[in-house]
């Protein structure tokens, strides 16, 4: 009979993306704290929810929304691009990072794109940029939520060397003369790097290494443009030493540096308004490929942002913000120091900005989700950090497995110290 129950469903098929999408770890690692409460979390990169500036949004709010023709514009459908309000703010504001002028940067205000977070604007490089089989660089550890980005398009990420001043331009141009003497250079779309207070390591791009691996990147540009798409995410986290300019500034000529930028670790990221500043030559791709996901990201977020740039009101928040990550990257620094005092082989980086210290113990220890060290820190001592394997795109089976990231986003000084405590009481009854 039609509609019979005894009829069995056809089973589901997921398409490729989907597949190549599946068992990403932050979603692991989001089951770990709900199934944990009682865990301290050094594992979330979350910002601390007291920097959140409720008081401004809420007065940005009501000046957006105090006329009614001004709300109702705001309420409406907005550009795939962005409100062209915030863009320019934007435009005068990247201008300011860089210490230069808005008409000497040479950037049209179409090439600025608001995206539903930097993520949004990551992820459209490389489902612009990316096919299955192709390639991107990126340095060696890296942010691994990207790395799933690029796996979710069924590109390979390939690990280039990093030191304390970021990815190594000597171990880009090996990698590069290799991929081309082996036919494979085609393969090689873009380069990604974090560069400034790369999650996770904590290190910087030095400011001379960013003109040289611009300049290996147009050197290597032969049967296509290889991109650098420069997540700047953290740029304005600043907490010793002098900014360095954009990557991005040491392009000539506009058109190979992707520039993604975000107000969710400086303001909020509740609002989901992050940006990219894009070369001409991808701007109506990256359009085209939004357009097919949102018509355009939250509009009155954006005409929120905008009123909290025109008041004023962001650079002093920021500078708050700086102030109070500062005090909790010391604490967390100084609980390391405490706590591993004559722990032999471990190690940590102490990093000028950012949310995250990153962290090596003896090769001998495995840090991984299956590892002896990970349950007793997540069950017994109820701390959790984040797997340092996580962070390397190689697929080659050498990933380093004795390394975490720390992050001292969420917690307060008093309870990055006990998480501390906590987390050496647990290598301690692994070594």
């Amino acid at each position: 009979m039609f509609g019979s129950t005894e009829t069995p469903l056809a089973p589901v098929r997921h398409s490729r993306r989907a597949d190549w999408a599946a068992g990403q770890a932050i979603s692991y690692l989001m089951r770990q704290g709900v199934e944990n409460p009682q865990c301290l979390s050094l594992a979330a990169g979350l910002v601390d929810a007291t920097t959140l500036p409720v008081e401004t949004v809420r007065r940005a709010a009501e000046i957006v929304l105090s006329d009614q023709a001004w709300g109702r514009h705001a309420l409406q459908y907005g550009h795939t691009s962005g409100a062209e309000r915030l863009r320019k703010s934007l435009l005068a504001h990247f201008a300011a990072l860089e210490g230069r002028s808005v008409d000497d940067l040479g950037i049209e205000l179409d090439q600025v794109i608001l995206t539903n977070g930097s993520q949004q604007f990551l992820s459209l490089v490389a489902q612009v940029l990316l096919d299955p089989g192709d390639l991107c660089l990126v340095a060696s550890p890296t942010y691994f939520v990207f790395l799933g980005t690029v796996a979710g398009v069924g590109a390979q990420s390939v690990c280039i060397e990093t030191d304390e001043s970021g990815m190594q331009p000597e171990a880009l141009d090996a990698k590069l003369a290799e991929l081309n003497a082996a036919g494979e250079l085609n393969r090689v779309k873009l380069i990604y790097l974090v560069s400034d207070f790369e999650n996770p390591s904590g290190y910087s791009l030095s400011a001379e290494r960013r003109r040289q691996i611009v300049e290996i990147a147009n050197k290597w540009s032969r049967e296509q443009r290889i991109h650098i798409l420069e997540d700047a995410a953290y740029r304005e986290l600043r907490y010793d030493g002098d900014p360095s300019p954009s990557v991005r500034s040491c392009d000539a000529t506009g058109e190979s540096v992707i520039y993604a930028g975000t107000f969710s670790k400086s303001f909020s990221p509740g609002l989901r308004v992050g940006f990219g500043i894009a070369p001409n030559g991808l701007v109506e791709a990256i359009c085209a490929r939004k357009g097919n996901e949102d018509f355009g990201s939250a509009h009155l977020n954006q005409q929120i942002v905008a009123t909290v740039l025109e008041e004023g009101w962001y650079v002093p928040h920021t500078n708050v913000v700086r102030m109070g990550y500062r005090t909790k990257r010391d604490a967390l620094l100084a609980a390391l120091d405490r706590e591993f005092a004559g722990l032999d082989g471990v190690t940590w980086v102490r990093p000028d900005g950012g949310l995250y210290v990153w962290m090596s113990l003896p090769e001998r220890i495995d840090t991984g989700f299956e590892s002896s060290l990970f349950e007793r820190a997540s069950k017994i001592e109820q701390v959790m950090y984040v797997p340092g394997e996580l962070c390397y795109g190689d697929e080659s089976g050498t990933r380093p497995r004795h390394q975490m990231r720390l992050s001292f986003g969420v917690l307060d000084p008093h309870s990055l110290s006990e998480a501390v405590a906590r987390l050496a009481r647990a290598v301690r009854g692994v070594m």
